[in-house]
């Protein structure tokens, strides 16, 4: 199953209150980045995270799932209504977070 356009865009919205959120698309899934940093995605209609340890403390009670087969498990953000919430915690996981590596050319 691929995510909808919708899903994405509320999701979005939801972030909206953040500066520099991102995404690209991949094979009917959505990566998600904060300031360049990836945050986690949007698969089959869910919005999951990177397990970082802050994610972990802030949702001691989230479900791991996987967003593909043959992938890490992710955290499933459950609260997604709650746009405070969603700034604190992508805000609280950015230091977390690998910085990317730099592309080759």
């Amino acid at each position: 199953m691929t995510s909808s356009e919708e899903y994405l865009e509320y999701i979005l919205e939801q972030l909206s209150d953040l500066e520099d959120i991102t995404y690209r698309a991949m094979m009917g899934e959505y990566i998600l980045y904060y300031r360049g940093k990836i945050i986690g995605g949007i698969y089959d209609d869910r919005f999951l995270v990177k397990p970082v340890k802050v994610a972990q403390s802030m949702m001691p009670e989230a479900d791991w799932e996987l967003p593909y087969e043959g992938a890490k498990e992710m955290l499933l953000v459950d609260d997604v209504e709650n746009k405070e919430f969603l700034k604190e915690l992508v805000e609280a996981m950015y230091e977390a977070l690998p910085t990317p590596r730099k592309k080759r050319k």
